[in-house]
């Protein structure tokens, strides 16, 4: 079994389509090889895959490199996955099976608030971010890097509670097909819209923001 490093925190239709999405995007993945799978969560609402079958490390090693693996973090010094549960003056709240504190002089995104950071990085709750447990925990190289590389390249628009393609298919309703580059996926319900070269950031998520129930936050670049 493998903890998948994303969450289905939606509710009623909006959980079944995840849920289906989820389930078709496994299939895409894993279905060539000779496993059967079943999913079932966590109370956390993390999916937990359960496979069998003679393909069944190599599926499980492929679920794991596309989503990350949630895991207890026990070790100190080693990289974890968490999903951002809740932010404050004192710094972000990670859910990684169990609450995971990271202090606002750990978080190594610069200066600001905690709130501040959130809303230059972009960051919606329930995004995945890797972070290096430890007394205290801190966000790993690994997640610096990503986050820095979004402030020095193209802009973006963030989006939870929504799935890839009912992003891509609002930003088609919006009439923005041609200002935007791609949506990357960044979680199952978490999406990063990459806006066009000269397009604007906030005039994407103004006009998206009609049709999507979501917290949605821009990264201007630098």
């Amino acid at each position: 079994m493998v903890t998948l490093a994303t969450k289905i925190y939606v509710k009623g239709d909006a959980r079944d389509r995840a849920i289906r999405s989820l389930d078709s995007i496994i299939s895409n993945d894993i279905g060539q090889l000779n496993v059967s799978y079943d999913i079932s969560f966590t109370p956390q609402h993390f999916p937990e895959i359960s496979i069998h079958g003679e393909d069944e490390v190599a599926a499980t090693s492929i679920l794991i490199e596309t989503w990350g693996e949630i895991l207890p973090p026990v070790k100190n010094g080693s990289e974890y996955i968490g999903t951002l549960s809740s932010w404050d003056d004192q710094g972000f709240l990670l859910d990684s099976l169990e609450p995971v504190h990271i202090p606002s002089n750990n978080l190594g995104l610069g200066p600001g608030t905690p709130a501040q950071i959130k809303q230059r990085f972009g960051l919606v709750q329930h995004m995945p971010l890797t972070f290096i447990q430890g007394e205290p925990a801190s966000l790993s190289k690994k997640e610096l890097d990503r986050l820095y590389s979004w402030r020095r390249g193209l802009g973006r628009v963030n989006v939870n509670s929504a799935t890839k393609s009912e992003v891509r298919a609002t930003v088609n309703k919006s009439g923005h097909a041609k200002d935007i580059v791609s949506v990357e996926r960044v979680g199952l319900l978490e999406q990063s819209i990459i806006c066009s070269a000269g397009t604007d950031p906030p005039g994407i998520l103004a006009a998206i923001g009609p049709y999507l129930p979501s917290e949605m936050k821009c990264v201007i670049p630098l």
